[in-house]
């Protein structure tokens, strides 16, 4: 059944007009009047709804049941990523979205090459939240993670934060699946550093602030890879794979 995210009140009887952008989905996907569809709002569960009204640019769609369903992590997990250079942070948002990330806080470390200006960085943040919206639909999340305004690194690593921070890096002696076989499910963070890794004096901070320092192998991963590999680990050793 088709999924939308439309940021709204539902609930039971409730007629939806469609967002334009919906409506043209409905049009791909070749939807007829009296079909189902799911709605959901990030507020938890779903709802199911059927076509009412199917015209060029608008979509009417009447909700008729609500189900509690969730697809959550039961431990909360951040992925901090360094900023990347291209559309790398893309595709790294969208499967951190698939694996579960409960939020995103993008990373300026000194190595980044992308640089964000006050007005680029606006535009990127609303660009990667219609990411996040899109992955939620596709893998069937009822909850939008959260995304961080980008941050400097020197800032997000002096702030206090309830979550275990994780630094992975190819410098440390114990591996992550090895730390999290002998820890419970828990909230944590995950810093993954750009390309060219976090300078010596970025990993000696964090650790300064009690941030863990563990590694995903033997071999060195790309900055888009080393993230959902770590979410991919903890998932596989604390029971949601």
């Amino acid at each position: 059944m088709p999924r939308f995210y439309i940021p709204q009140a539902l609930s039971i009887g409730t007629v939806v007009s469609l967002p334009e952008h919906i409506t043209h989905h409905i049009h791909v996907l070749r939807l007829a009047i009296g079909e189902a569809i799911t709605l959901f709002n990030g507020e938890g569960g779903e709802f199911t709804a059927t076509m009412q009204t199917i015209e060029r640019r608008r979509a009417v769609a009447e909700v008729k049941a609500f189900s509690p369903r969730e697809a959550e992590l039961p431990y909360a997990l951040t992925l901090a990523q360094a900023l990347p250079e291209g559309s790398k942070m893309d595709w790294i948002i969208e499967k951190a979205v698939e694996l579960g990330a409960t939020a995103i806080q993008p990373i300026a470390a000194q190595r980044c090459v992308v640089r964000l200006s006050s007005e680029r960085a606006a535009k990127k943040y609303e660009h990667w939240k219609n990411i996040i919206e899109a992955a939620a639909e596709q893998c069937g999340r009822n909850r939008l993670a959260h995304l961080a305004e980008p941050e400097q690194f020197t800032q997000w690593i002096s702030q206090s934060d309830l979550h275990r921070r994780i630094l992975l890096s190819p410098r440390a002696t114990q591996s992550l699946s090895e730390w999290a076989r002998h820890h419970p499910p828990q909230c944590v963070s995950l810093l993954i550093g750009p390309e060219g890794g976090f300078t010596e004096q970025e990993e000696n901070m964090a650790l300064s602030q009690g941030t863990l320092s563990l590694s995903i192998g033997q071999r060195v991963l790309r900055t888009e890879t080393a993230g959902i590999a770590a979410i991919s680990a903890l998932n596989a050793v604390w029971g949601e794979f």
